[in-house]
């Protein structure tokens, strides 16, 4: 990964979201794989306007980051990552991912985004803590925040109602001083 730019990676890259990518973004909630990944509410799909509404408001919002995730050979957007609510006194946020199309999934772009997002979490914005929330049926992320180095904290058991079925959220945290150990973590700042 280029040091210099702590948003570009080997494959992918964090970009701006526009209201230009809603289109895409509105494709990936048509699929109720997608939405039950992405969100505790009911998997249905989401009307541009919806969508423009929610890229606007984090755009606007100085507590919050959103970026596209993009393919650097392509620009194609696969994907986002947000930043959201930022407690600027305390340093702490909450980080949330989602990759659009299935034939994306675990080709290993989410992991590049996350540490690229971590990345700016902890040298741009200088914070302290980075927490997300999972569903115990993802474990495909699960297994990639373990791999990253989140500690799963704590459990809301039987949280969430899919199919007849009840399923644990995890919560996972990641410290500054945690990140540093991590292989992946880089420190410099570009200048040597």
């Amino acid at each position: 990964m280029d040091e210099r730019n702590w948003l570009v990676g080997e494959r992918v890259r964090l970009t701006a979201v526009s209201p230009d990518d809603v289109s895409v973004i509105a494709r990936w909630y048509e699929d109720v794989r997608f939405g039950r990944l992405a969100d505790a509410t009911p998997a249905t799909p989401k009307t541009a306007e919806q969508l423009r509404k929610w890229v606007t408001q984090a755009n606007e919002s100085p507590n919050n980051f959103l970026f596209g995730i993009r393919l650097i050979d392509t620009n194609t957007m696969i994907g986002f990552v947000e930043l959201d609510g930022i407690l600027w006194t305390h340093g702490v946020t909450s980080l949330g991912i989602g990759l659009g199309d299935e034939e994306n999934w675990g080709q290993g772009y989410g992991r590049e985004a996350m540490i690229l997002a971590l990345q700016f979490a902890f040298r741009e914005l200088n914070l302290h803590r980075v927490q997300l929330t999972v569903f115990a049926y993802n474990t495909r992320a699960t297994r990639l925040y373990e791999s990253l180095g989140f500690v799963r904290e704590g459990v809301l058991r039987e949280f969430l109602l899919r199919d007849g079925k009840r399923f644990d959220m995890y919560q996972y945290g990641m410290l500054y001083s945690e990140w540093v150990r991590q292989p992946y973590a880089t420190l410099s700042d570009g200048t040597d």
